[in-house]
């Protein structure tokens, strides 16, 4: 039974971190980008977000936040959410199910613990900014 089920790849959509100016913190902070680099209109997506490890020893865990967007066009962005500097240090995963036509994508994307940082930016298509990219 479980041959006959295919999942399909998923291809330039990915999630990436980038860091902007915020007037209500008066500092730089980090933001979550779903970004929909291909030719197909994203339908129905749900990007389910949540951080684990382990800081000083102890298992940390925040709770779970839930994202969902009609439609991302094709060769487009929309913002997730910001991502507070204290769960930086912990994995931040995003869970990302989609529709394009009738066919079902789902893909976990993880940023691993302390990977969102300056020293690990390059461009992000599209936004054309500096950013982390999970693929």
């Amino acid at each position: 039974m479980k041959a006959d089920i295919t999942i399909p790849e998923v291809e330039n959509v990915f999630i990436a971190a980038v860091q902007e100016w915020s007037d209500d913190f008066m500092e730089k902070v980090w933001y979550a980008y779903l970004v929909n680099d291909s030719d197909f209109n994203i339908e129905s997506a749900m990007v389910v977000s949540k951080a684990f490890g382990t800081i000083d020893g102890e298992m940390k865990k925040t709770s779970i936040l839930r994202h969902a967007f009609v439609e991302v066009p094709a060769v487009s962005v929309v913002k997730i959410e910001m991502v507070e500097k204290s769960v930086l240090a912990l994995n931040n995963e995003f869970m990302l199910t989609f529709f394009i036509g009738n066919t079902l994508y789902d893909k976990k994307f993880i940023f691993k613990a302390n990977s969102i940082n300056e020293n690990n930016t390059e461009e992000v298509p599209i936004l054309f900014v500096d950013g982390v990219i999970v693929r």
